[in-house]
């Protein structure tokens, strides 16, 4: 079954997310073949500066029997007064293979630009097992211990290039009540496994209410922790949308 939606966000208050939440990525079919998702948006203002946004996410999901391919690209680019203020960029490739009705194995790879978090480059690349604890359809849980290997170049003067071994433990839950209304959340732990003490932590939930058939309204709050971030970014961070969606098969 493919699957392409258009999200349109009406509220944001932004922080760009340094933990890419992947559970958000899949899609839930029982069929094979290619789905997705596609986000588009253009932002035009002027007021005392002259102010730019354009923006893309695109996500390509290919079921075939056991195995599980996904793939991520999220594009941000803003400018004010001809001055570029915040770009950023995640592209994220990843493998599940089931080879039991509850425990999958996974394999991935990302590539990370923000240059409001002064990341010139991040690159991730890991594997693990995925559990799913739960039977029913309705309310669906997962856990995954993953273990990767992360390479950071940050742009604060300061600190040098890290080479780094993380644990990448996720909860995640979605909730379905009934046919109009799903819930879904996800927790990221992100220790450095030489040093304890150097962690984050990522938490996203969505909320989505369908107003009629194929369109609803949807709610997204996102706050990630990270202990030692680079020189002069806050420790924690915040992002809250809300808008609608309007999908087709």
């Amino acid at each position: 079954m493919k699957k392409i939606t258009f999200a349109f966000f009406l509220i944001t208050q932004i922080t760009f997310s340094q933990i890419l939440n992947v559970e958000s990525l899949r899609k839930v079919t029982d069929t094979s073949g290619w789905s997705g998702a596609i986000n588009l948006n253009l932002e035009l203002k002027r007021n005392t500066n002259d102010f730019i946004n354009l923006g893309s996410n695109i996500h390509v999901q290919y079921k075939m029997n056991k195995h599980l391919i996904l793939f991520k690209n999220d594009v941000s680019f803003e400018k004010i007064e001809g001055e570029n203020f915040d770009n950023s960029l995640v592209s994220h490739l990843r493998y599940n293979y089931r080879f039991h009705d509850k425990i999958a194995w996974e394999a991935f790879t990302q590539g990370q630009y923000n240059k409001i978090n002064l990341i010139n480059f991040r690159g991730l690349l890991g594997t693990g097992p995925r559990f799913k604890l739960s039977n029913s359809e309705n309310y669906k849980f997962y856990l995954g211990t993953l273990v990767m290997y992360e390479y950071e170049e940050v742009d604060d003067g300061i600190t040098p290039i890290q080479r780094d071994i993380r644990g990448s433990s996720y909860l995640s839950f979605s909730l379905y009540p009934t046919d109009k209304v799903s819930f879904v959340s996800t927790t990221y732990y992100q220790p450095n496994l030489s040093a304890f003490s150097d962690y984050r932590i990522s938490s996203q939930s969505s909320f989505l209410i369908t107003v009629f058939k194929n369109f609803a309204l949807q709610i997204n709050y996102v706050f990630t922790y990270d202990a030692f971030p680079a020189v002069g970014i806050p420790k924690s961070q915040y992002n809250f949308n809300t808008g609608f969606t309007y999908s087709f098969d």
